[in-house]
């Protein structure tokens, strides 16, 4: 079952697997993930996680590990900030103590890591490395890499483009928050603060309040979440994804709680199945689950749903008026009564549900409701809803409790017989993977004088596999006739069994074994801004030795952001504004005088470029100096 993919010129269907990839923030999340169907997880390591807020002890990575792997499941470790020099010896020793605990993959960003030790762990490439086109993505394989996490923003064409270039995995987000900066191109929030989003510490001003002025400094646009983007949902996309080259579906989340995790991987497990029934594939791991909930994506946080930039553009992207989850709309307020609401259309609430609306600020706010009394809902806090006012319920309690106590079963098929053995019995054990095992009993065999009955009760006891990780799809017999066996007999003769499969099944595992070597393939560029993010003498020399002549250092070694580009985004504010001049608009409507800006509370001003004589038109944001700042 190790993953093969598709490389140029092959028909795609012919790889064995599809992999089902999700996010953990902790164990538990990890955990829940597998048992609700996830192929692999990916967790964040003590340290050195773009994402500084979810990581995780070596003990627990190891548990996490040892969980996924009776399954054949996979956990990847992330390693994939910009390292200072001062750093690198440390996150060497880590990457050996990841491999120690079990894992099997380091997702990195810095090619730093390529000039050191590295345990002989496959090496995923980082979205941040902005794995965007095919010349870059092949320049990855030929050094070393396995697979390449693929930039949010490609299309199916970019996507296909590369797939011909290369033979490595592809890994794409199908689900999740949306960076509305090309991959590992921003560097507004170390801008802003000197908080790295390459050094895991994102402070995400993306999602703050802008005005858009003009170059006359007229106000286009007043205080809206001008750069903040819709979350990603391909449910629909998911076969045109694989025929495209991608061989792993990842779900973003690795800050998101237990309910998330288990509620979006079960949905995507049952869509992924789906497709491998109609292409006669196979999952990546092991097992079918058993979910004790209906999954529903609409149910747990998300901003509104797009399919960002997968067919080109046009798909409606932003989500400008809250980067918070705005959640399903229940309907207006009929009435308000001094401590509650009535709604127009009886909607479904209860206790403990969270209800939001927007106010005549415009912003986004929230309560709790206490109690409900017929059409009336009484809500922790009534002020600022008014009749006509549209509510919206961003968390449903009962939902939300019924996933979290939801009891998941996944199991391992397994086909049980029962033989003769010189000296007793011998029961054997054959997997859906095709991993036999066996186990036999001395014992004096006693034959039953009611054979049906005795089958019966043998079939029964045998199939009882109880809580462990497998389940009998069926037992035979290949006796001369039925035996009498105690009871005790058949349990230790089955315990015997089920811990002599786990054993060889982990004899089994697929583990890829990479060895990292040097060599000199040349770099698809010849110099490097700021943008390659290069912040140590390793990652330097890396690219020296590949015959890049020109190296900037990365903004986080201390360049001054001021009059700067601090982002380039494929999500164009003039576009959504209807003043693309590469679209049909209205010629009724001037488009204002450039360059924009945009301004945020603190007086901070971001000059907006329009690059649209390009293919992939993109919009860059240059952080202005302010005259304060001169």
């Amino acid at each position: 079952m190790d993953e093969i993919t598709a490389g140029p010129g092959t028909d795609v269907w012919s790889m064995l697997s599809l992999e089902l990839l999700a996010p953990a923030k902790d164990l538990e999340c990890g955990q829940a993930a597998i048992d609700c169907g996830a192929d692999a997880v990916y967790v964040g390591a003590p340290r050195f996680g773009a994402r500084e807020a979810a990581s995780n002890t070596i003990a627990d990575i190891e548990k996490l590990a040892a969980h996924a792997h009776r399954v054949w499941a996979r956990v990847y470790a992330t390693v994939n900030t910009l390292l200072r020099d001062d750093e690198l010896a440390e996150a060497e020793r880590l990457c050996w103590q990841l491999y120690q605990a079990g894992v099997d993959g380091l997702i990195i960003q810095d090619v730093g890591l390529l000039e050191s030790d590295l345990p002989p762990l496959p090496l995923i490439a980082s979205t941040q490395m902005h794995n965007h086109s095919a010349e870059r993505v092949a320049f990855w394989e030929k050094v070393g890499f396995s697979r390449a996490i693929l930039a949010r923003e490609l299309d199916l064409d970019q996507i296909r483009a590369i797939r011909a270039a290369t033979s490595l995995e592809l890994e794409a987000f199908i689900h999740g928050a949306l960076c509305v900066s090309m991959s590992g191109q921003c560097n507004l929030s170390y801008a802003f603060g000197g908080r790295s989003g390459n050094r895991g510490q994102c402070a995400q001003p993306c999602r703050r309040l802008y005005c858009l002025q003009d170059a006359a400094g007229t106000t286009l646009v007043h205080d809206k979440h001008l750069l903040s983007l819709r979350d990603l949902n391909l449910t629909a996309e998911l076969r045109e994804l694989a025929e495209a080259g991608v061989t792993s579906f990842k779900i973003e989340g690795r800050l998101k709680n237990k309910a998330y995790v288990m509620n979006v991987v079960g949905h995507y497990r049952s869509k992924l199945d789906a497709v491998l029934a109609e292409v006669d594939g196979r999952r990546a791991s092991s097992g079918k689950t058993t979910l004790g909930f209906e999954p529903d994506p609409d149910k747990t946080f998300n901003r509104g749903y797009t399919t960002y930039f997968l067919h080109g553009r046009g798909a409606a992207v932003a989500s400008p008026d809250s980067p918070k989850h705005v959640g399903e709309p229940l309907g207006r307020v009929a009435h308000v009564r001094r401590d509650s609401f009535a709604l127009e259309t009886r909607a479904s609430l209860h206790r403990g549900d969270g209800i939001s609306f927007f106010g005549h600020d415009q912003e986004l706010h929230g309560t709790v409701v206490n109690q409900i009394d017929g059409a009336a809902v009484f809500p922790e806090k009534l002020g600022g809803i008014e009749r006509g006012l549209r509510v919206f319920r961003n968390h449903d309690h009962a939902f939300v409790s019924q996933v979290v106590r939801s009891r998941n079963h996944r199991r391992i098929s397994v086909s049980l017989r029962m033989t003769e053995s010189a000296a007793g019995f011998r029961l054997e054990a054959s997997d859906e993977d095709g991993v036999v095992a066996g186990s036999e009993i001395d014992c004096v065999r006693v034959w039953a004088d009611q054979p049906a009955q005795a089958r019966l009760v043998l079939k029964r006891q045998l199939a009882r596999l109880g809580t462990s990780e497998f389940c009998a799809s069926r037992v035979d017999f290949d006796l001369p006739r039925m035996p009498h066996v105690p009871l005790a007999t058949l349990n230790g003769l089955r315990r015997a069994l089920v811990e002599k499969l786990r054993q060889q099944r982990a004899r089994l595992r697929p583990a890829r074994v990479v060895a990292h070597t040097p060599n000199h393939f040349p770099f698809p560029e010849r110099e490097l801004s700021f943008l390659g993010n290069v912040l140590n003498h390793k990652a330097a020399s890396f690219y020296r030795r590949h015959g890049l002549e020109r190296i900037e250092p990365a903004a986080e070694s201390g360049l001054d952001m001021h009059g700067r580009m601090v982002m380039v985004s494929r999500t164009c504010i003039k576009y959504e504004m209807g003043f693309c001049p590469r679209e049909p608009g209205d010629p009724s409507r001037r488009c204002p005088a450039e360059p924009w800006f945009l301004v945020d509370d603190e007086g901070r001003r971001l000059r907006l470029d329009f690059r649209c004589d390009q293919r992939n038109c993109v919009m860059e944001i240059v952080y202005q100096v302010s005259p304060a700042e001169r």
